[in-house]
This record gives structure tokens, C-alpha cells and sequence, in this order.
């Protein structure tokens, strides 16, 4: 055939890869990365790092560096104990029918996109003192708004999404040969669940309680919201800095700091066997 009217060759895919992303791609990767990083950066930048460790070592930062790190725990296990049976039902839902199976999706993901702020009126219309369920709470006693407790249940509320949704990725992921073979060996369901689902899903566990902890750590709006601003009660650390940030600026960059290192450090602590996507 003439070489006038040979066909054009076509790349092959190994070739396009070589080829990489066009200019105009990287480019506006570029502003992405930026938009992304660059606040990071200026919050480095604005430290004032000869004064930090006395900044972070204040007594009202402390105390709400402590009661974060202690509410985010317990909103953790809490997660865990409620999200991981949660996961299991959301995972093996495939044969339910679209709408409820949809329905239970869309309730998992609601306090994903859900404002906070609206997540912690959510609560306060169920939880408070004229509540849906305040106010039979309030008449044994028991109050739970503007209180440690509210502090951990809308760290909850917004946190166990992630938990839930990581542990059903494993569940997707894993083989279930393991689970009938146990149940066909005689095991019941909660030996099954005990011994065999938990441990081939711990990795997606173990990811789901990281992020869950983190997510609950900077939790802000459900829990001024619901919780509100108590020092040594319900004044976490995301609530400090937003304080600090009108009477003390640097004390609001050394706190917002302080959970930048944090959220840092679960990116680190995530491993691709951990977590699909995310790589250490």
C-alpha cells in the first residue's frame, strides 16, 4: 500500500500512558494541588514558631486538646460497636430491593453532606429539652444537650459514615467462601461474625476507626451547635481555635497547627492495604 494512503497508526494504550496528561491538563492540575495546599503552607508560614510550645502548652489549650483527644476516643469506639454491624448489613443489602437498599445508603451518607450545623439542630430537635425524645429524657432526669455526652454523640453522628463505608468496601472486597464453609462446619452466625468476618475485614476496620477518629477530633459545627462552648466541658480544640482566632491569633494558628499534624499523621498511618486509593 502506498505510504500517501497508509492509515494513521493508532497509539497503543502503553504508548498514551507514556504520552502522559496534556499541557492544559497539568496546568489546571496544578491550580487544584494549589487551592489545596497553598493555605497549608500559609498557615506554616504565619506560625509563630519561637512562641509555640508555650502557646500549645496554655492551660484552656490543654485542657481542650485533652477533652478532644477523650471524646474522639469514645466516639470511636462508639462508632465501632454501632458502624461495623452497620456495614455488614449495608454490604450484604444487594439482594434487598433498589428502594430500600437505596434508602439505607442515603441514610449512612446524609451526615457526610449534611452542614454541621444543621447536623447538630438534627440533634438538638431529637435530643433537646422539648425534643422528640429530650423531653421524655428530661422527665427521668436526664439531660443531654450542652453536655460531654452531647459532644459525643455529634461526634458520632458526623464520623461513623467513614467507618461504615470503609469496613463495607472490605466487606465487598473479601471472600465469603470462608464465611459459608464456617456456617456449613456447624458455626452460628455470631461465631461466623466473631471469627471469621471481623478478622478478614480488619484492615477496612482498623482504616474506618482512624478516620472515624480523626473526623470526630476536628468535628466543629454539630458540637457548638448541639454541645456548645464549655471550657473543661464541651470547648474541644476546633472550638478553642475558632475562639482564639477573635482575642489571640497566634494561639488559634498554634491549635489550627496542632490539627494539622494530626490529620497528617492518619494520612501517614493509612496504607494502600488499609484503605484502596490511599497509599503510604
Amino acid at each position: 500500500m502506498p505510504a500517501s494512503v497508509r492509515r494513521p497508526r493508532r497509539d497503543t494504550p502503553r504508548a498514551a500512558r507514556r504520552r502522559g496528561p496534556s499541557v492544559v491538563v497539568w496546568i489546571v492540575a496544578a491550580l487544584g494541588l494549589a487551592l489545596l495546599v497553598l493555605p497549608l503552607v500559609a498557615v506554616l508560614i504565619r506560625t509563630p514558631w519561637a512562641a509555640l510550645g508555650g502557646l500549645v502548652a496554655r492551660g484552656d489549650v490543654l485542657q481542650a486538646l485533652g477533652l478532644s483527644l477523650l471524646t474522639a476516643a469514645i466516639s470511636t469506639a462508639l462508632c465501632l460497636v454501632l458502624g461495623v454491624p452497620l456495614a455488614i448489613v449495608l454490604a450484604r443489602a444487594e439482594s434487598w430491593p433498589a428502594v430500600p437498599r437505596r434508602l439505607l445508603r442515603a441514610a449512612v451518607t446524609i451526615p457526610m453532606v449534611l452542614p454541621p450545623v444543621v447536623g447538630g439542630i438534627a440533634l438538638l430537635m431529637l435530643l433537646g429539652r422539648s425534643g422528640v425524645l429530650g423531653g421524655a429524657l428530661a422527665a427521668v432526669g436526664v439531660t443531654i444537650p450542652f453536655t460531654t455526652g452531647a459532644v459525643v454523640i455529634a461526634q458520632t453522628f458526623v464520623a461513623m459514615p467513614f467507618l461504615v463505608f470503609a469496613v463495607e468496601g472490605a466487606l465487598r472486597a473479601s471472600d465469603r467462601r470462608a464465611e459459608a464453609a464456617a456456617a456449613t462446619l456447624g458455626a452460628r452466625p455470631l461465631q461466623v461474625f466473631r471469627f471469621v468476618t471481623v478478622p478478614s475485614v480488619a484492615p477496612g476496620i482498623a482504616a474506618g476507626a482512624v478516620l472515624c477518629f480523626a473526623r470526630a477530633l476536628g468535628e466543629f459545627g454539630a458540637t457548638i451547635t448541639f454541645a456548645g462552648s464549655f471550657p473543661g466541658t464541651t470547648r474541644t480544640l476546633p472550638i478553642a481555635s475558632y475562639l482564639a482566632l477573635e482575642s489571640d491569633p497566634d494561639e488559634a494558628i498554634a491549635i489550627a497547627l496542632v490539627l494539622i499534624a494530626v490529620s497528617v499523621a492518619v494520612l501517614l498511618t493509612l496504607r494502600d492495604r488499609w484503605l484502596p486509593g490511599v497509599r503510604g
